[in-house]
Formats: structure tokens, C-alpha cells, sequence
């Protein structure tokens, strides 16, 4: 894992708290100019160079994909996470190898937040097991985040489909915090849509009609109903028909 400890800016610090969810928050609605915003990710001032990654998590321009690729190598981790955030909105596959190194090795939680976010935009095979990893193991945020970008990768093949599916399960059924329960639920929503009626869409099924019935929060339960109503599976419909006769579901 690398090390943020070489310096840390602490105006850099205090103008993100929550890099990921305030880094389009900001007083001025005047839109950045793409040309001064290109010139400034080069700049020597740490605060200059956060202020035009931020604004290419708005503007799409492919002439600043190289430079935020070379931002997530930058020593302050609030730029680390802003260019995260910016490769989401400027997709380049070109990013993915080193969106994957960030999401393994980066010690700052707000950057693999942001990378795993990112990464669900890309549909790309190479990151469904780093995202299982992060699944697995990181911390609460970064395991939502996981979450949701493994079902954005429906649309990628069917092996890749199946490949997320057991992990996704095993998430919904054991993580302690409903808010990552709730996303498993999601996108084995969106993961189980173009499946063929077999086995791995059977256990899907299963699973969401598991958390349906049994988890103990409200919000997954409801997550877990919405799924299946979008897959339309006709055993959970009756399922579901069933629990809202008897009082249980609404």
C-alpha cells in the first residue's frame, strides 16, 4: 500500500470533508472553462491542480484523461479521490489498470470509495474480481459502492454475470450494514434480468426471496421486493402476492 504520509495540504484537507459526495458542491455556477481547467492540472499548487481535477468530474474532455490518470499517482489524497470521481464521468479504458491499483492498494478510504463508484461505469471484465475483493473485505462505504458497480456490469457477458453473482449473495446475506445488503440486493436485481431461467438465475431468485421474507431492516427488504419485481420471476410475484394478503409486506 502506498503512503500519504509525505505531506498533506491542509487547505486541500478542509475544502473537501467528503471528497466523493461534495465534489460538485460549490457556490460558483459559472461552468469551468476546459482550456484554463487543462492548463491548471499541470499547475505546482496543490490547490490548483484539486480545483481543475474537480472540474472534469462535469466537463467531459478525452485531452485531460491522461492527466487525471496521473493524478491518482498525486501525494494528496483529496486529489487521488477527485481524479477518481472525474475517470467515472470521463470513461477511458485505458484508466481501468490503474483505477484497479488504486482500489487494491490506496490506503485513503475516500479514494477507494471513489474508485469503486468510477468503476461501475466502465462495464469493464477486468474489474469484477477486484471489485469481489473489495466487496469481501474493505470497509463499509467502499463495500456499497462495490456493490452497485458489480451490477452495472450486466451488460458486460454472461460469464462475467455469473462471476458476481455468489459474491453478491454471500454480501447480502452476511454484511452487518443494510445499506451494502440494500445495493447486493439492487444489482442482483439488474445481474438476474438477462440471465436464462437455470440454475444461477434459480439461486438468485432464491436469495432475493431469502432477504425478502428474513432480513431485518425494512430498506432491504424493500430493495429485495423491488428487484424482483423488475425481474418479474413468476414464483417470487406470488411470493410477494402472498406476504402482502397476509399482512407482512406492503
Amino acid at each position: 500500500m502506498r503512503s500519504d504520509d509525505l505531506y498533506l495540504i491542509e487547505d486541500v484537507e478542509s475544502a473537501l470533508v467528503d471528497p466523493l459526495d461534495q465534489l460538485l458542491q460549490t457556490e460558483d455556477t459559472t461552468p469551468p472553462d476546459p482550456e484554463v481547467m487543462l492548463v491548471q492540472l499541470q499547475d505546482a499548487n496543490a490547490l490548483n491542480r484539486l480545483a481543475a481535477v474537480r472540474a472534469f468530474a462535469a466537463l467531459t474532455e478525452p485531452r485531460a484523461i491522461p492527466h487525471l490518470i496521473k493524478a491518482l499517482d498525486d501525494t494528496c489524497p483529496n486529489i487521488r479521490t477527485a481524479a477518481a470521481y472525474a475517470l467515472g464521468r470521463n470513461v477511458s479504458h485505458q484508466a481501468v489498470d490503474v483505477l484497479i491499483e488504486c482500489l487494491r492498494h490506496d490506503q485513503n478510504d475516500n479514494v477507494r470509495k471513489a474508485v469503486a463508484w468510477a468503476l461501475g461505469n466502465y462495464s469493464d471484465r477486468r474489474s469484477i474480481q477486484p471489485l469481489i475483493e473489495a466487496l469481501r473485505h474493505d470497509i463499509a462505504p467502499v463495500r456499497l459502492w462495490a456493490a452497485s458497480s458489480l451490477g452495472n456490469t450486466a451488460v458486460v457477458d454472461y460469464e462475467t454475470v455469473i462471476g458476481a453473482v455468489p459474491s453478491l449473495i454471500e454480501a447480502l446475506r452476511r454484511d452487518p450494514e443494510a445499506d451494502v445488503r440494500s445495493n447486493c440486493a439492487w444489482s442482483l436485481g439488474q445481474l438476474c434480468r438477462p440471465l436464462p431461467a437455470n440454475i444461477v438465475y434459480a439461486t438468485v431468485i432464491d436469495a432475493l426471496i431469502e432477504a425478502l421474507v428474513e432480513d431485518e431492516d425494512m430498506s432491504v427488504r424493500e430493495d429485495a421486493k423491488a428487484s424482483l419485481l423488475q425481474v418479474g420471476d413468476a414464483r417470487a410475484l406470488q411470493m410477494i402476492e402472498t406476504l402482502q394478503q397476509d399482512g407482512l409486506l406492503w
